[in-house]
Formats: structure tokens, sequence, C-alpha cells
């Protein structure tokens, strides 16, 4: 007969409440962690994630509920909490730039040594011998997350996913039994997030207790036993990752769909009343957009047909054809030409009749005329232009 024995609770969290005034970022909010476990924290930006964490570690001291480790009530002192066997990252990475990476690891370890100010000062045996028990159990460290030869490489010079590793590794240096990790893939590649993903189980396989806050949905649904979503400070849903990610409350938080009995429906029902307000003189204006295909004045661009016009423009100047206009016409405007010649010609018959009789009788025959005859006054001393018998 074979008996199953319930999970030992590292964590347990009851009601925890934070007001910050007249603002609730946590609300009511009831969370148990196992020894051995994986859990994932998700929900939207601003659904209270951080700051549960911050009520967690002491850094907050919760307005209302109670945290207890191992059935144990914690001071609100993040110090008091790290020595009972509380250890967390934070989301944006804070390692001390200017100092070593093992130096970085060795500070993880003040809560485990018992050397006070004097010992320090005097250097005794006992000092010496905690120094070198740190200094190996930190090397330990960097050799699990694969940075022991960057162990005398200064913290701000490591690359970004190398700084968050060392940033786990001088949280367990403390000997945690629950780490806290807050965004531990935040800015990685795919590759680093493997990587990360691998690092978190072996932490586990030590029987360390993890709970991890993630917006990477594919990497928390693969890490976590058990997923918790918060939604504006209260806790929608907690269970499996296919139970969680299959519930269709999560789906409309994520997606911004807002479901019946969601936190702040009151609030919500306000916006909605106040845009449905403010939209409808908004639809009034929209008609005016109509104006705006101004595109047809664009075919007035073919400019062209100015060309032709200027062709055309020297017919129109020559009143009284000269000789040498007369010879250089083109072809192409003979006909214009035998048109303007023949109304010269009446013309000139006009004035051929309009002269006096006592003209000779070779004045009719001017077509006939040679050019020297022509250049002759007549008997009234009138001459016949070269133009008017070229005409």
């Amino acid at each position: 007969m074979t008996t199953t024995t319930a999970p030992s609770p590292v964590l347990e969290a009851t009601g925890v409440t934070m007001r910050f005034g007249g603002l609730t970022a946590v609300r009511n909010v009831d969370l148990t962690v196992n020894a051995g476990e994986i859990v994932g924290l998700i929900g939207p930006n601003g659904a209270g994630k951080t700051t549960f964490f911050n009520c967690l570690t002491g850094l907050y001291v919760p307005t209302e509920g109670k945290v207890a480790y191992k059935g144990t009530v914690l001071p609100p002192k993040p110090h008091l909490v790290t020595s009972a066997g509380i250890a967390r990252t934070f989301q944006n990475i804070r390692l001390f730039a200017n100092m070593t990476v093992l130096e970085n690891v060795l500070v993880g370890r003040h809560t485990r040594t018992k050397e006070g100010l004097w010992s320090a000062l005097l250097r005794g045996p006992g000092f010496r011998k905690a120094e070198a028990t740190s200094r190996e159990r930190a090397m330990e460290l960097l050799e699990f997350i694969g940075l022991e030869h960057k162990a005398d490489h200064l913290s701000r010079n490591l690359p970004y996913g190398e700084q968050r590793k060392l940033e786990i590794a001088r949280a367990m240096a403390s000997e945690p039994g629950l780490l806290l990790l807050d965004e531990p893939t935040a800015g990685m590649n795919p590759q680093e997030t493997r990587a990360t993903e691998d690092l978190v189980f072996a932490i586990r396989d030590r029987g360390i207790a993890v709970l991890v806050i993630e917006h990477d949905m594919r990497f928390i649904f693969n890490l976590s036993d058990r997923v918790a979503c918060l939604v504006q400070g209260e806790k929608l849903v907690e269970g499996t990752s296919e139970v969680v990610q299959g519930d269709e409350r999560v789906i409309a938080a994520y997606l911004g769909t807002p479901f019946e009995g969601a936190p702040g429906d009151e609030e919500l029902a306000e916006v909605e009343a106040a845009e449905a307000a403010g939209a409808a003189p908004a639809t009034t204006a929209t008609p005016v957009t109509p104006v705006t295909p101004v595109t047809p004045v664009t075919p007035v661009t073919p400019v062209t047909p100015v060309t032709e016009a200027a062709d055309t423009t020297p017919a129109a100047e020559p009143t009284e054809p000269t000789e040498a206009a007369a010879e250089t016409e083109t072809p192409a405007t003979t006909e214009a030409t035998e048109t303007s010649a023949t109304h010269t010609a009446d013309d000139t018959d006009a004035t051929a009749e309009a002269a006096p009789a006592e003209e000779t009788p070779a004045a009719p025959e001017a077509p006939a005329v040679t050019p020297a005859d022509a250049d002759e006054p007549d008997a009234h001393g009138s001459s016949t232009s070269k133009e008017g018998n070229a005409s």
C-alpha cells in the first residue's frame, strides 16, 4: 500500500492587500508555493505582480494580510526575510557595477556569515576561515551558472544575459529555500531564454522552490507546474498551464476585452459612458473628410498643347507677305499662302481699276512684267512694287 504525502508549503500568502492612498494595487491575493515547485505569476502590465513580490520580500508592508515562510510569519524587513530563506532578483538589474563578478556573489553571502565588525578589523583565524568558505561557495555558484572563467571581470563589462545569470547566482548565495525571479528573460533573445529555462530547472532540482513573474507566455507555460493570473490587483485564476491558457477570462484580460465580473467593471462603465458622450459630436464632423479628393486637378498638367499654338503663330503674322517670306514658306503652309496670294491679287486688281485712264495698256499684264520694268514709274509717277508683282 502506497501512501502519498501532501506537499509541504514553503510560502503561504493570505489575503495580501496593498494600498497606496486611494489606489489599491493588490487586493486580497492568496498564493501558496510548495517545496520543489515552480509557480508562474502572469498578468498584463500594471496588474500588481511586482508590488505583490515586494510585499512577499519585505520591501512593502502589506496593508492587510500576512506572509508566512514554512509556517512562520515573516517580519516586514528585507534582510530578515532573506535570512529566513527567501531571495529574489529584480526586474531591472541591480548589480554592483564596479565590483567583480566574484565580489557580487560574495555580497549575497552576508546573511550566512557570523563574523562582525571586530572580526573583520582584526582578521583573525575565524575570519580567514569564513572568508575562504565563502569564496569556495561563490566559485561553485559561478561554475553552476557558467561564469567561473569571468570571476575577476567587472560586472558592468558582462553581456546582458550573463548579468542576469550573475544576479541569480548572487541570490542563490544566501542559500534560500524559495527564489523569486522578476522577469528573468526580459530583453533576452531566444537562445538566452532557453538557457535561462534550463537554469531554472537546475535550480528546482537542487530542492529550491521558484516563483517566477514573466511576460513570455511560451517560457512561463513550459516552465511552471502551476500558473496564477493577476488582473487589476486581483487573482483571476490559478491552475495548470493548460487550464490557465484556455481560460476565456485570461484571454480577454490580455486582449483588453472586458468580461462579466471583471475587476473594475464600475470604472469601466463610467469610462464607456464618457466615451459615448464625447463620440456624438465627433461623428458630426466626420462628413468633412470627403472634401479631400482634390486629386482630379492633376490632369491639368499636360501643357504640351502650347507647342501647337506656338507653331500656328507665324501664319498669322504676315499681313503683307514679302518676297523673301514667300520664297521661304514651307510646304506645310502652301495652302494658306495660296489663299493669301489670291486675296492680294484681288486687291491689286482693284487698285489697277481705280488707277487713272492715262495708264498704259501694259499695266493689266503686271504678272508678266520683268522686275526691271516693274521698277519704272508710270505716267503719274506711281510704281508697281515687287511684292505686288510677286503676288
